[in-house]
């Protein structure tokens, strides 16, 4: 069956990439707080953001009621190198869940979607796949977000370590682009 975040195109979600070099917790918990401070004043919410361990990348998802403006003028964001604001379409989890609880992962990995992978076909076997998750009982997927251009996907898990993630996305038959481990941080 399919959830109400599959049926749901209207989601008006975000996805920002930013390339950082902070090492250090606290360089990255002033950026988390300034990419929400300007999220909100843009009229928008942070749905989540996801930090690589180490602090190099930073992946936030945003809401916006009317499509996403100019949140990240470079000139005037010194934090890193932002890419986006990309659409994507949060599939595996309900959307209000995600807010509410705001569950942190483990380990997230990028999947560039191949050139011929059409969306309603993606989530087909997204959904024909699931089932296959429980040949690796370790590891908890937890919600995908996929870009609305089919570019690529973000798949978030809990899992004990890479190689478990590994295990999981060959039970379901999907590479593995890039794994990130993932820090815990809170805006």
């Amino acid at each position: 069956m399919a959830t109400s975040s599959e049926l749901n195109t209207e989601q008006n979600l975000y996805l920002y990439e930013i390339a950082v070099g902070a090492t250090e917790p606290a360089p990255v918990e002033q950026l988390l707080k300034e990419v929400d401070a300007r999220i909100h004043r843009a009229g928008g919410e942070l749905v989540e953001a996801q930090v690589t361990r180490g602090g190099q990348r930073v992946f936030v998802i945003a809401e916006f009621a009317a499509g996403a403006p100019a949140v990240f003028e470079p000139a005037e964001f010194s934090h890193g190198e932002v890419t986006g604001p990309d659409a994507v379409r949060l599939v595996g989890a309900n959307l209000a869940e995600v807010k509410a609880a705001r569950p942190s992962a483990g380990y997230l990995v990028e999947w560039d979607l191949p050139a011929d992978l059409d969306m309603e076909s993606y989530l087909a076997r997204k959904k024909a796949n699931a089932p296959k998750y429980a040949e690796v009982p370790e590891v908890s997927f937890l919600r995908t977000y996929v870009r609305e251009d089919m570019d690529k996907c973000l798949c978030l898990y809990d899992a004990a370590d890479e190689a478990s993630v590994r295990r999981a996305r060959q039970a379901v038959s999907t590479p593995v682009d890039r794994l990130h481990g993932l820090e815990s941080f809170r805006p």
